[in-house]
């Protein structure tokens, strides 16, 4: 199966056309996203879209090339179980991901309980999507707050996660977060909001 990545690198027109298309709303990445969506609905599976299709529906527009899926370990069995063979495929045996067999887009999935950035215990685990999701346009997202609060322990625990924090700041200058947005944020994070907030609000665009 030819994936979404390869016929984006084959055809730079055909690119820029899918391009055109997400900020639009449509291509094969929102099509694949309304896909599982309904599926995991039709299956009574709680769920949480994170990534950059949850910074999307959130306000802040930029491209993906992905689905970036928030479960617990239980679903992520039974979602492998009931859709594996059935329009998705894993990308190797054993993989905890999927692709979209229609789009050959990645759906990618976190897991609740797993630390963000490097891996390794912290403050901030993903958390149980049941509680920490809302609903944007009939699908489940990450709640902003959550959003935010993940990308900063990612970006600050992994220097190779970088693009989390230049995301928070697109955030803040987006969505006119204010400085008291960090109230919303665990404490372990806090520090990092503000010194990104001051950053956005100390220099002219």
């Amino acid at each position: 199966m030819t994936t979404y990545e390869e016929r984006l690198n084959r055809d730079v027109w055909w690119a820029f056309k899918e391009g055109s298309m997400h900020f639009e709303q449509g291509g094969a990445v929102h099509e694949s996203l309304r896909r599982i969506a309904r599926r995991l609905e039709e299956l009574k599976i709680p769920y949480a879209i994170a990534g950059g299709m949850a910074l999307f529906f959130h306000g802040v527009r930029r491209f993906t090339e992905d689905v970036d899926i928030l479960v617990t370990r239980e679903a992520l069995k039974e979602i492998h179980n009931r859709l594996e063979g059935l329009g998705y495929i894993p990308p190797f045996s054993g993989s905890k991901n999927l692709r979209d067999t229609d789009s050959g887009v990645r759906i990618e999935f976190l897991v609740a309980g797993d630390y963000p950035g490097d891996g390794l215990p912290k403050p901030i685990a993903f958390p149980d999507p049941a509680e920490a999701s809302v609903e944007i346009d009939g699908v489940r997202f990450l709640q902003l707050p959550r959003l935010v609060e993940l990308k900063l322990a990612s970006g600050m625990t992994n220097p190779r996660r970088g693009q989390d924090l230049v995301d928070v700041q697109r955030i803040i200058e987006t969505l006119d977060l204010h400085e008291d947005f960090t109230g919303q944020l665990h404490p372990f994070v806090q520090e990092k909001y503000k010194e990104i907030w001051g950053i956005v609000h100390s220099n002219p665009a």
